[in-house]
Order: C-alpha cells, then structure tokens, then sequence
C-alpha cells in the first residue's frame, strides 16, 4: 500500500515539471525565429533593394535611352549605382579603314596525288634482284627490279635461227621463179609452174614476215624483264622479296609508286559557290588556293585551282574541286587532311573594321561608334565578307570613324569612355596596317590571268 501511495506521489509531481518543460521549449523557439526574422530585415535592407533593381533595369534597357533622351543611368545619378554606371569606362579603339577584302571560301580537303601507280610484272619469271630502296624517290625509267631473262633468251635466238633459215628458203625460191619465168618465154615450160613458184615465194615472205614478229616479240619480253618506274614519285613498301616467281596474275604488284610533284587537294564546296566560282573561272582569272593544317592555323602550301567537277552531289549539295600546288617542300601528304582556302576575288575599297568591334544583338548586327565627346552610340551595320580579323562594311558606317574594340560589354548608349593615348595609336597603326595587309594579299594572288576556255 505504502508503495502505490508513493508511485502516485511520483506522478502527480512529474505532470507539472513536464509541462514546465514544453512551454520553456516553446518560447526558446518563438524567440529563435523572431532573432532569425531580424537578422534577414537586417540583411535585407530597402536601399539595397532599390540598388539591385537600378542595376536590373540598366541590364535590360541595354542601349536604349530614356524618355528625355538621356541615359537611364543619368536619372539615378543620386544613387550609388547610377553614379557607379556614369563612370567613363576605359576601351581601345579601331579608325574605319578603306582596303582590298578577299573573298575567300573555306573548304575541307584531301591531299590526291595526280598518279597511283601499282607496278606489276608484264611477264612470268624469278624476281633476281630489286633495285630500290623502300621509301626512295625515283625518276621515270629507273630501274625497279630485273626478272631472270634467260628462258627469253634462247627463245629469242631460237627465232632468229628460224628467220635465217625461212630468208634462204625465200632467196631459192625466187631464185627458181626467175629461172621459170624465162624458160616461160622460150616456151619451155607451162604457165601453171610458174605460178605455182610464184605462190611458194609469197608463202616464205610471209614466213619470214612472221618470223621477224616473233623476233621482236622475244626483245619486248627483254625488255619487260628489266622493270622501270612509269613516273617519277616516291616507291611506298616493297610487296614481293627477291627470289619468288612472279606472275602477270600478282594483284599486289612489286611496289606502289605515288607522284609528289606536284600534288593536288580535292575538295568540296557548297552550290551555294559555285557561281561565284564559275563566273570567275570564265573569266579566266586564276585563283588561289592556300592549304592549311589540320588545326587551320599553319599554311602549307600554296596553289591556285586546277579544275572542278563536272556535276553537283545531290546527296550533299556540294561540288568536288581539285587544286594543284608545286608541294616544293614535301609539305603536303597523300591522303593527308588539310583545310583549303580559296581566294575567289577581292572587293576594292571596301569598307573594313576589326572583327572584334562587330558586336551580335538579338535582333540586328551593330557596332558602337565613339562621337566626338568620348561617348557612344549603338550603330547598325550590315556586314560582307570576312577575312579572319577584318569585317567589311556594306552599310552603317563611314571611313574615318573610331570604333570600340574592346571592352564593349561594359557600355550602353550614351556611355562616357577613356580612350587610352597608347591605345589610340596602337589602333590607328592597327587599323593602317589591316588595309595594307589586304592590299599585298590581293595583289600577290591576282597578279596572273589565264586565257578562257572554251
């Protein structure tokens, strides 16, 4: 009994303290989140608000103005980030040129030699020796390889042998016709002798005839016996070992010679082109090809156009063309990939800037032109052709204005700007140099014609 009494002693005592316990758990959370609810209004303060919505609103107007016309900047010019935006941003400049702009076609190629040959025994016979060395350049007429010529040989005195004896056999005839031709006259002997000796002569000049066929048959294997390079190139890895029979049936062949020199690029080219290209090889103007390696950023080789296709690949759209190059250095590799550039024509007094002052907006291509109070203006532009660093102008701007090269991602219209002094004549020379560049280019690779075919 005692203990019951005590066990429910212990309980009503226990409900009070827990309850004490919930409600301290409790309020050390509310005051917990009311701390927490501070420190963001804290953080969270209205002219930082206001700041970030300026900075927003500049973002998105880009390089439009305000109502009044001025900078959305200059309305927020008491505030922090409008005066922040209002400072003169330092860029580098580019003066707008007049030059010679290329047009020039890029194009993927293979480096084809001109001649493939695989050299093959013309005749039957132990391969005795080989005369090359794999790898080794040979002209036309060198000595590849020599076949045993003995068996060709004995069949080339066994025929002469033959001749001899068919000629005497020739000279007795006639002989014995011109006896029978005068007995004829004298009415010796019948008519129907005499021709009979006259058809046995024609027979031994035909046998003889035959003969010296044979004579020069048994040469010309001779002369096969003794293989020659049929061009001039480089002879790739030997085939056959000296010692084995060769066959005229051998696939494979002895050796594959390849030309070097000179070599050719094919390669492909959209119809798009193709017009440009055909009004220009009407013309009979030549034009330049320069190969390029694999990465585009080393020249090789240059050449000019040799050919084009006859046909359109209607699978592709494309058009195959060859261009021809000396390959003096070796440069160029059969079936070496290289990039090609084809320099069609040049546009003379072409409007040129920097590549880089061509900026790409969501609606139109612009530039921004520096006035003459050192700010600027968002100036649309329609371009033309490209040539790596240099842009043509077909409209929007005039020679002699400054354009912004670099660091235009930090300025909008009606942006104030410091212009650098080593950058202004950094620019100026650039800018010069660019238009002079183009000049040589154009002269270098237009200084010949060819006649127009027909």
């Amino acid at each position: 009994m005692q203990k019951d009494e005590q066990q429910q002693a212990q309980s009503s005592d226990a409900a009070p303290r827990a309850v004490a316990r919930r409600t301290r758990t409790r309020t050390l959370r509310r005051v917990t989140g009311l701390m927490a609810v501070v420190a963001v209004l804290l953080w969270w303060h209205p002219w930082q608000r206001h700041a970030m919505r300026g900075t927003a609103g500049e973002h998105a107007s880009g390089a439009t103005t305000s109502s009044d016309g001025k900078p959305p900047g200059a309305q927020r010019g008491s505030r922090g980030g409008g005066a922040f935006a209002n400072m003169p941003q330092p860029v580098k400049v580019a003066t707008v040129v007049h030059g010679q702009m290329p047009i020039v076609i890029n194009a993927l190629g293979t480096v084809t030699p001109l001649a493939t040959v695989t050299v093959r025994t013309q005749l039957n016979g132990t391969l005795m020796s080989v005369n090359f060395q794999e790898g080794q350049l040979v002209k036309r007429g060198d000595v590849l390889a020599q076949i045993d010529p003995r068996p060709y040989e004995i069949s080339l005195r066994n025929a002469e042998g033959q001749l001899a004896k068919d000629q005497a056999l020739l000279r007795q005839a006639v002989s014995d016709l011109n006896a029978y031709q005068a007995l004829l006259k004298q009415d010796s002997i019948s008519r129907q002798q005499v021709n009979t000796q006259a058809s046995l002569v024609e027979q031994y000049r035909g046998q003889v005839k035959s003969d010296q066929a044979m004579i020069d048959t048994y040469k010309l294997d001779l002369t096969y016996a003794r293989i020659t390079a049929p061009v001039t190139g480089r002879v790739g890895l030997r085939q056959v070992d000296p010692g084995n029979y060769v066959t005229t049936s051998d696939t494979n062949g002895i050796v594959v010679i390849t030309q070097m020199q000179p070599m050719s690029v094919v390669f492909t080219t959209s119809e798009d082109n193709l017009q440009v290209i055909l009004k220009q090889w009407s013309a009979g103007a030549k034009m330049s090809a320069t190969a390029y390696d694999r990465t585009n950023s080393r020249p090789l080789e240059t050449g000019e156009l040799h050919t084009l296709d006859n046909q359109i690949d209607t699978t592709t759209g494309t058009v195959k063309l060859r261009a021809v190059f000396q390959n003096a250095g070796q440069a160029l590799f059969p079936n070496q990939f290289v990039n090609v550039r084809l320099l069609v024509n040049t546009i003379r007094n072409a409007t040129i800037v920097p590549t880089s002052a061509v900026l790409n907006g969501s609606m139109e291509t612009f530039v921004y032109v520096v006035k003459a109070d050192n700010t600027v203006t968002v100036r649309p532009v329609k371009t033309g052709p490209v040539d790596g660093e240099r842009t043509s102008i077909v409209s929007g701007l005039a020679v002699g204005e400054r354009v912004v090269i670099d660091g235009s991602d930090r300025l909008r219209e009606g942006a104030k700007i410091t212009i650098p002094a080593a950058s202004a004549n950094d620019s100026s020379a650039a800018s010069a140099g660019q238009a002079a560049h183009g000049a040589r280019h154009a002269s270098a690779t237009h200084g010949h014609t060819r006649p127009p075919q027909s």
